[in-house]
């Protein structure tokens, strides 16, 4: 007979949080990206991945192609996604201020993160609010960030009490480097 208990950690509830990771290739006109899914708890529960070439016509604007590589290799992302997160979040750093908000709309909250020292771009209708960790963070919603007490909002504030607004992207980043190799760096670079 089993012995009666209660999880006192059950955070299945809130769902999942996904992190977009986007890495350019050594070669500048390759995309790699990943959709990294985690748990509240941080353990990783789906990860979709892709790559976008950028177009080989010199009539693209280089501004136009890095805005169609990152919203094609975005769109194929979530379109594989097989299961649907609470929030996405992504690095202000790789991911441009209109991609979410004049490129794709989501039917979920938004998130742009960087560091308190790094300088980004945002718009003006983004959402823009500082999260004092041990390395505060800016964080840029679009559109909206989620009201307390919703669980798109618990989950946040989940991951943001273990530490877990940055970390994930570096698994993402590992994860791509798993299936695509050394893609990022030269291949004479250690």
């Amino acid at each position: 007979m089993p012995i009666p208990f209660r999880d006192l950690d059950d955070l299945g509830e809130l769902g999942a949080a996904a992190f977009l990771k986007v890495a350019r290739g050594h070669d500048g006109g390759t995309l790699f990206g990943a959709l990294f899914l985690v748990s509240a708890r941080g353990e990783p529960l789906e990860f979709t991945f892709n790559r976008a070439d950028a177009p080989s016509s010199p009539l693209w604007r280089p501004a136009d192609v890095r805005r169609q590589l990152e919203r094609s290799l975005t769109i194929s992302l979530l379109s594989i996604c097989p299961r649907v997160p609470r929030l996405l979040l992504c690095l202000a750093s790789e991911v441009s201020a209109e991609l979410f908000s004049h490129e794709i709309r989501l039917s979920l909250p938004a998130c742009r993160i960087a560091t308190a020292l790094e300088t980004v771009p945002y718009l003006a209708e983004e959402r823009r609010e500082l999260v004092e960790t041990p390395e505060p963070l800016h964080l840029f919603w679009f559109p909206d960030r989620p009201s307390e007490g919703m669980v798109e909002a618990r989950l946040l504030d989940e991951l943001v009490g273990r530490g877990l607004l940055l970390e994930p992207f570096d698994r993402a980043l590992a994860g791509l480097r798993e299936v695509y190799g050394p893609f990022d760096r030269a291949e004479s670079e250690p």
